[in-house]
């Protein structure tokens, strides 16, 4: 069953995907009290990467961008596979993303906009959110960004 946010992805042309199974020993998120973390989504789309590599070299800072909506994407499927509900979401916490960054590359803030940016299209104020962007030297898989998401949820 969709809610209130599951309608507003689709009114944004956007579907929930499901949720990307694990790459290692880890879930893809948990929940502790009426918090859900989830672990680093990578921007998986029909379990593959649509684009490798370091941003700043073999990937744009727009590319990169858009690969990190796709992380917050997979980010909300996992935050659901948990909570049941997305409409149980309280508030966006916390944002955290890793930019796979070639050496001269200093925009991961804007790289990671893209995750913010979907947040609060989908979630309105509630999609506000605290947030740290990295650059880092490699990601899992070679994949350009990564991002993870503690969201508050209300009571079920």
């Amino acid at each position: 069953m969709s809610g209130a946010v599951e309608a507003r992805l689709a009114e944004l042309g956007l579907t929930l995907p499901a949720v990307v199974p694990p790459l290692a020993a880890y879930q893809p998120a948990v929940q502790s009290g009426v918090y859900v973390y989830t672990s680093g989504q990578l921007p998986m789309v029909d379990g593959k990467l649509p684009v490798t590599g370091k941003v700043g070299a073999e990937v744009t800072a727009e590319e990169a961008k858009a690969l990190a909506r796709t992380c917050a994407l997979n980010a909300l499927a996992a935050v659901k596979s948990v909570a049941g509900d997305l409409d149980r979401i309280a508030r966006v916490v916390k944002v955290v993303g890793f930019v796979a960054s070639a050496s001269d590359f200093t925009g991961q803030p804007g790289v990671i906009n893209g995750a913010s940016e979907l947040l609060g299209e989908v979630l309105g104020d509630k999609g506000v959110h605290a947030r740290s962007a990295v650059g880092v030297a490699v990601l899992p898989l070679d994949a350009p960004v990564e991002v993870e998401v503690q969201v508050e949820l209300t009571e079920a």
